[in-house]
């Protein structure tokens, strides 16, 4: 399959796996990479020298390209710039913060920069900064989220009639006819996050593996928004939020709760009950955990298969 991602990262199918924190090691990188798509290392769990040490094994693992994924608004940042340009990585993926601050040095450096966005507005402004791909995330993600609650299925083609450069669609896409959906919308590829913590190869604990896999319809929810909006499992913890909601608790009272912790907690140590689980609301569609070849297999025989049946239509 070419199109205008596949040609700028070099990839063989348009299938992009998203950075997320405490999912996404060496181990889920280099198969998704290796199975055609394009991996993503999730440095905003990352310290300087993990990133290194991730990157390093994720270029062991494959000879295929690979990227990093880099929240502007963590710490450590001039030093995950340097240990990705040290290091010859291809492919920057940037995100929560202003894109022109970075994308020029990065690609001074010959590494390729998108930018996630959750609305026509910084779309434009990543576009302005020079970022060679936008990547629109809808409400329906999981983890951090815009402020703006627009769905993805809105995003794609309002955003894809203001850009000109290529788009890739995230939030909420788990299947291969979603995939095709986002495309006749106007993405040229998806990035899809809660599809791969579900694998085998993804480095967060199989307890949270386990739950992903039994989420039902309204079993996430976004909150936090004072603080950061982001889309949670509800579980105990997510009731406290709510209590502390109830009793009028203050920005800082919220910043406490939410502790530095929760997120490494609930997703890498596998609590479920007092940690931090961010996944996307299309969780509902995950039933199995199964290996990266065994996802990329279905999404690409499910998307052949609706874009036949689609062909076969004649409505109008």
């Amino acid at each position: 399959m070419e199109n205008r991602i596949c040609q700028l990262f070099g990839i063989q199918y348009p299938i992009i796996q998203g950075g997320m924190i405490w999912a996404s090691g060496w181990e889920l990188v280099s198969a998704v990479s290796n199975a055609g798509g394009l991996g993503i290392l999730g440095a905003g769990s990352m310290y300087p020298e993990v990133l290194r040490e991730h990157i390093l094994k994720t270029q062991k693992a494959t000879s295929k390209v690979f990227g990093v994924n880099l929240p502007l608004m963590y710490p450590n940042i001039e030093e995950h710039i340097q240990t990705i340009i040290e290091n010859q990585v291809k492919i920057v993926f940037t995100s929560a913060g202003n894109p022109s601050i970075w994308t020029e040095k990065l690609q001074s450096h010959g590494i390729k920069v998108a930018h996630v966005v959750s609305s026509i507005k910084f779309a434009k402004k990543a576009e302005n900064a020079g970022v060679d791909a936008i990547v629109c995330e809808g409400f329906e993600a999981g983890g951090h989220l815009g402020k703006e609650e627009t769905t993805t299925f809105c995003l794609i083609p309002d955003i894809a009639r203001n850009i000109e450069k290529p788009l890739i669609a995230a939030g909420g896409i788990a299947t291969g006819k979603q995939i095709l959906a986002a495309m006749i919308l106007g993405a040229d590829a998806v990035q899809m996050g809660t599809k791969f913590v579900a694998t085998r190869e993804a480095s967060v604990h199989q307890n949270f593996k386990e739950k992903v896999k039994s989420l039902k319809d309204g079993d996430t929810y976004s909150t936090l928004k004072e603080i950061g909006n982001v889309r949670l499992v509800k579980n105990k913890f997510f009731d406290e939020i709510q209590q502390a909601y109830s009793s009028h608790a203050s920005k800082e009272d919220l910043i406490k709760l939410a502790g530095e912790r929760r997120a490494k907690q609930g997703m890498f140590e596998g609590n479920l009950d007092d940690g931090k689980l961010e996944i996307g609301q299309c969780a509902s569609l995950v039933d199995e955990i199964l290996s990266v070849d065994d996802v990329f297999k279905s999404l690409i025989e499910e998307f052949n298969s609706a874009k036949k049946e689609m062909d076969c239509l004649d409505f109008f």
